[in-house]
């Protein structure tokens, strides 16, 4: 049978002041931040971006059935800034601009013209 008297030993969720964690760098702390403030920064203007692409999409759906031009250009602009977001993604986070990642960027036209002509 255990001692009643013994200390019990401390659980590790809990703090222990005899036993601190080691103190991350300034260094560290900056990375760290920098690399959240680069994520949140991306995401901003990728999805304003990509809303103005949806918005181009929208018009080109709502033209009148004998503008086909204006119809057709409209989805090509989209596509064309649906690509201009994903490279500024690309380019906060500096990286390559020639990836096949920029194809994903045409989804908004793409998605345009299957409304818009279906």
């Amino acid at each position: 049978m255990p001692d009643p008297a013994a200390p019990r030993p401390r659980q590790r969720h809990l703090l222990d002041l005899d036993n601190p964690r080691p103190q991350r760098s300034a260094a560290e702390r900056e990375k760290s931040l920098s690399r959240v403030q680069r994520w949140v920064m991306s995401v901003l203007a990728v999805t304003t971006i990509l809303h103005l692409a949806a918005g181009v999409g929208i018009a080109a759906i709502f033209m009148p059935d004998d503008r086909m031009d204006a119809r057709v250009g409209l989805n090509v602009i989209a596509a064309g800034i649906g690509v201009v977001a994903v490279a500024t993604g690309r380019l906060i986070h500096q990286k390559s601009l020639f990836t096949p990642w920029l194809l994903l960027g045409l989804v908004p036209g793409l998605v345009g013209a299957w409304f818009t002509f279906h």
